[in-house]
């Protein structure tokens, strides 16, 4: 049963920083494109980023671009979200997802079109305080 895990998540300051992990089991995880979404009440759930299954693409969505690193260990089944100069407007539950079947369509929708997620976490709540 493939199981995703997020955590780091917690309250901070705005400007400050935090560091999300996914830890993923149940599944050939280093095969795997992994994406990070967010949502926030009332909202669509929202692309924030996404990396492919070798670490070689990486797609960042505009609304936090240049402000977050994603990346992934496959030797430890875990996906990673750096956040940095975060903003009030940022606070959200943010998700990680796992795209199994890693069809040219990821790469053609940038990683960003919910649909191509197959599994996903229960979330992990953000709070950016002004």
């Amino acid at each position: 049963q493939v199981q995703l895990v997020e955590s780091g998540g917690g309250l901070v300051q705005a400007g400050g920083s935090l560091s999300l992990s996914c830890a993923v089991s149940g599944g050939p995880f280093s095969k795997w494109n992994m994406g990070w979404f967010r949502r926030t009440p009332g909202k669509e759930r929202e692309f924030v980023a996404g990396i492919n299954w070798g670490s070689t693409m990486t797609y960042y969505g505009d609304s936090m671009k240049g402000r977050l690193t994603i990346s992934r260990d496959n030797a430890k089944n875990t996906v990673y979200l750096q956040m940095n100069s975060l903003m009030p407007e940022d606070t959200a539950v943010y998700y990680c997802a796992a795209d199994l079947e890693a069809r040219s369509t990821w790469y053609d929708r940038r990683g960003a079109f919910v649909g191509e997620y197959e599994y996903w976490g229960q979330g992990t709540q953000v709070t950016v305080s002004s």
